[in-house]
């Protein structure tokens, strides 16, 4: 479902999952561009030293991950408000799952917020959020 405009949007629609390129080779990329480069990022060996099981997404690219997905469900749109919250870490290199629901909608403000959830591969939840997003049309 590709929603184009406000009208389009329901309280309960389901955004579509997506499952994001979590290699190395796009978290190297996404830390080298954000300036953002730590070892418990873009290496195993180093992060297991520091106590993870790999080397862990991270949450600024889980952020931009979801704000994503949300540009892909409602091109156009502005999000005015992102939180998240970090419940686990996402490993690099696995298979993890975005999803996102609409909870409520502003018919003056012409806003629908949007409950995101990202699931790691093992089936925890690593990040919870909610966006507030604003509909030009």
């Amino acid at each position: 479902m590709k929603v184009l405009s406000y009208d389009d949007v329901e309280l309960g629609d389901d955004l579509p999952d997506e499952s994001p390129d979590v290699s190395m080779s796009k978290v190297t990329a996404f830390c080298t561009a954000a300036k953002h480069v730590f070892e418990r990022f873009v290496d195993h060996e180093a992060a297991r030293k520091e106590g993870f099981p790999a080397a862990i997404v991270p949450g600024i690219m889980s952020q931009s991950l979801l704000l994503a997905m949300i540009h892909r469900w409602a091109p156009g749109c502005t999000v005015r408000k992102i939180d998240t919250v970090f419940r686990g870490s996402l490993l690099v290199d696995s298979n993890v799952t975005m999803s996102g629901a609409v909870t409520d909608t502003d018919d003056e403000a012409r806003t629908a917020e949007v409950d995101l959830v990202i699931t790691a591969e093992d089936g925890r939840t690593g990040v919870i959020g909610t966006a507030v997003v604003e509909f030009k049309d």
